[in-house]
């Protein structure tokens, strides 16, 4: 069952198209990744997608509703997790989850019971009658996420619900949406952790200035865009290493600063020139998302 279907969605601002075109759907029960480098449009998407902004074109349904006209009625369904902590400072965790679940009219027995539940899922019982303040920032990111579960919703739209994490938090947070995903959730995420990506989803998109411009599982991903295994050598070396050696050892080849990237089918001959090269360097390991991320979006900074 289609769950999320947008077909040709777009989005204008002063003139310049920031959503060209978009199309996605979203299964039930499955993890899909909304990824690009700022600017790309991902967040005009899911505002888009919520109903929270009216499309310059196409059309989109969320849970069986046509948004925008009946964006109210879908979100009754949906949890929101945003890029930024939200909380109100003025309540505590449990008076945070409560004034949430009353926004959606919840009785007063249902909350009773789901609270204690949703504590117990964040890792927050503990810290129940704390204050936002008192809230470590996983402790915060858990919260938020509790709060988004707290009408049971079909599907959660997760915007970089990692970012600002400790490693010990980020893991912490990728087991309670594994085991979202386990109880038959939907989760529609945004990242810029290809490692998260690649862990989470199913299936994601990759977008450039509003255009879809690749979509599959991370594996599938891999395989077609980009070689199996990549040897990076770094230091002063790396670049005149490369000049010497790239276009026999590699199949494709980047520099970056003091680090080349040399990506391989067979990593044998870089690996032997690099024994006893001097003032470098060097790792193996296999291709990844981000490799893959960087080839189809470049490697320069976007503001």
């Amino acid at each position: 069952m289609t769950i999320l279907a947008a077909r040709a969605v777009r989005k204008s601002y002063g003139g310049r198209e920031v959503v060209a075109g978009l199309d996605l759907a979203l299964a039930r029960g499955e993890c899909f990744g909304l990824l690009g480098p700022n600017g790309a449009g991902k967040t005009t998407t899911l505002r888009m997608l919520l109903g929270l902004v009216p499309p310059g074109g196409g059309d989109i349904a969320l849970l069986g509703h046509p948004v925008p006209r009946e964006a109210r009625e879908a979100r009754r369904r949906v949890g929101v997790v945003p890029q930024a902590d939200n909380l109100d400072p003025e309540f505590t965790v449990r008076e945070n989850l409560l004034v949430y679940g009353r926004y959606f009219g919840l009785a007063p027995a249902l909350l009773a019971r789901r609270i204690p539940e949703l504590l117990e899922f964040a890792a927050l019982e503990a810290r129940a009658d704390s204050r936002i303040e008192e809230l470590s920032g996983g402790m915060k990111r858990r919260l938020v996420l509790a709060r988004a579960l707290v009408n049971d919703p079909d599907l959660l739209f997760l915007d970089e619900p990692t970012t600002g994490l400790d490693p010990q938090a980020r893991h912490l947070l990728w087991e309670r949406l594994r085991l979202l995903l386990h109880q038959g959730k939907t989760i529609l995420l945004t990242t810029h952790f290809m490692d998260e990506a690649e862990r989470l989803c199913d299936r994601l998109m990759i977008i450039d200035q509003g255009r879809p411009i690749a979509e599959g599982s991370p594996r599938e991903l891999i395989a077609r865009h980009i070689e199996p295994e990549v040897v990076e050598v770094y230091g002063e070396g790396a670049g005149a290493w490369l000049a010497a050696n790239g276009p026999a050892c590699c199949a494709r080849s980047e520099l970056h600063g003091e680090t080349a990237f040399c990506y391989v089918h067979d990593p044998g001959p870089a690996m032997q020139s690099l024994r006893g090269a001097a003032r470098v360097r060097f790792v193996h390991r296999p291709a990844n998302l981000e490799d893959v991320f960087l080839k189809l979006t470049g490697r320069e900074m976007r503001e």
